[in-house]
Parts: C-alpha cells; structure tokens; sequence
C-alpha cells in the first residue's frame, strides 16, 4: 500500500522557520530573489540546532535592507540607526553577557559608516556574531556606491564604473582581531547554516559575509540578468578554499569569489581581559558582573 505524503488538499503547512519568525509581518519588504531572506532561513536553522536558549538570542541590525532583519525574527531584536548595530550589541553585550548577541545587517551599514566600530570591536574581540550580508551596493537609497562594490562595476553615483577600491571584508576582519572569519554565498546553505551554527558555539568576534544577490540594483545596473543568473554565476565561479590567505580573497567584478572558513581561533575575549586586568590591579575590591548576567534582577 502506498501512503501519500502530500498535503490533504486545502491543508495549511508551516513553513519550517516559522516558529522563529514574526509571521504577521509576512510577506516581507525585500525583493524577489533577493537573498536576505535566504540568509535569515540559515540563521533560524542554525539556531535550532545549536539547542541555544531562544530566550537570550538578541539580534540587531541598522538601517538599509539587511537592517530589517531584526524585526523579522521572532526574538529579542533591536533596530538601531545606520552604522551603530555594533556599538548597540556591545553595550547590550557587556550588560548581559550571558547572552547570545548577534548582529545581522549589511554592507553599507557595517563597514561603511559603521566601519570604526566594525574594526574597534574585532581589535577588543568583543564576544559578538557578526553576519554581514554584502550584496555590493546600498540597495535600499538607490543603488549608491558602497565599501564593498567591485572595481569597473556600475553603481547610481558611479554610473561609469566605480574606480575606488573596494574592501577586502574577511582581510578587514582578520587584520583587526577577528577570531573567527568565514564567507559563503546565498548558494551555499547548508555551508553557510552550518558556519552559524559552528560560530554561535565559540566565543569572541566572530565574522561571516555572505554575498548576496540584489537583482533589482546591483544586477540591473550592471546587467546581470536575475536573482538566478547570480545562483548561477556562484555556482559556476565560486571556490571554497578553508584556511586560505585572507589577503588574497578579495572580490572582483564578476571574477571568482573565494569562500571557506579563513580563522577559526580561541584567544581571550574583551570581558575575560578586563575581569582578568581589575582582578589583579584590585584584588578583592573588584567585583565582576555575576555569569548569569546584569545587575538589574526581577522583584
């Protein structure tokens, strides 16, 4: 006898991520075959299988379109002003140190005007997960030049190719003391959901960039086809070299673009080094902040 798996005809199914979701905020705001969504999918499923207590997850995000990310997720999220998500999370980080703090946002936000707090936090190693979603351009204020747009390809202010050059994001990351640096495409899921997963279990500044397509912007200006001529374009280019030179993973126009797991260390995070440096300067007179975190406590 066989047994149908289908869904009774008129049957509802929910979706897998939905328990993490804020489903009433459905349809979301981002463009077809954009790949935010994809990397939020990642993240939820990363989460559930890390076991991590939804209860102390917090995720915040800054402004653009990656910075919508926080008010998706069916968690503790913040929506901070553009190029302050890091500064944010480390001072949530410090009050509550027992929790999980994750920032998810993009391009533009993290490492354009937010790029001295992206280096200041990597260089203290600041116990947060940063997932940076770089889809080359600022894709929500028009298509404008960002930190992260290849040489010779075309943006709404550099209409004749852009000539700045671009950063080098996990390079960035791992020149100024990031202790985890990975990348991956909107391609590779299940690589991508398993890196979260490994960085949600380590301790310190812990950086992922997942290129991302925008087909509405980035691909349009430069002529590019699709959301699917980019899977496309990732899969027939993509190179996945764990532990290669982060200096020679930078990203150019339409040319390969290198992934893997780059640093993957233990070293001492910002709070153990100030418990540490105040326990020996004060002795019995410092008190440090109880494990299961901040002063305040319920009545």
């Amino acid at each position: 006898m066989t047994v149908s798996t289908n869904p009774t005809v008129g049957q509802e199914m929910e979706h897998p991520s939905a328990p993490l979701l804020r489903m009433e905020r459905i349809p979301h705001v981002w463009c077809p075959s954009c790949g935010i969504g994809t990397v939020v999918k990642c993240y939820a499923t990363a989460l559930e299988r890390s076991g991590v207590d939804l209860d102390k997850v917090s995720v915040v995000s800054g402004i653009g379109c990656s910075g919508r990310v926080a008010g998706y997720l069916k968690l503790d999220g913040f929506h901070t002003t553009h190029g302050r998500a890091i500064p944010f999370a480390t001072g949530l980080k410090l009050g509550r140190p027992e929790l999980l703090v994750t920032v998810i946002s993009g391009d533009g936000d993290l490492v354009g005007i937010g790029g001295n707090h992206f280096i200041h936090a990597a260089r203290r190693n600041l116990d947060l997960l940063v997932i940076l979603i770089n889809n080359f351009i600022y894709g929500m204020t028009g298509g404008q030049n960002a930190p992260t747009t290849p040489l010779g390809a075309k943006s709404s202010t550099m209409p004749f190719g852009n000539f700045e050059t671009p950063f080098n994001l996990p390079h960035l990351a791992a020149s100024s003391g990031a202790s985890y640096v990975a990348r991956w495409t909107c391609l590779h899921i299940r690589r991508l959901t398993w890196s979260i997963e490994e960085a949600i279990g380590k301790r310190g500044f812990r950086f992922i960039e997942a290129v991302a397509p925008c087909p509405t912007l980035y691909a349009r200006l430069n002529k590019l086809g699709s959301g699917l001529d980019a899977m496309r374009f990732y899969h027939d280019t993509a190179e996945i070299r764990n532990g290669a030179d982060t200096r020679e993973v930078d990203v150019s126009f339409q040319s390969p673009i290198i992934c893997g797991k780059f640093v993957d260390e233990e070293r001492p995070t910002f709070l153990d080094l100030m418990h540490d440096h105040y326990s020996n300067r004060l002795g019995d007179g410092y008190v440090p902040m109880p494990p299961e975190g901040g002063m305040l406590h319920e009545r």
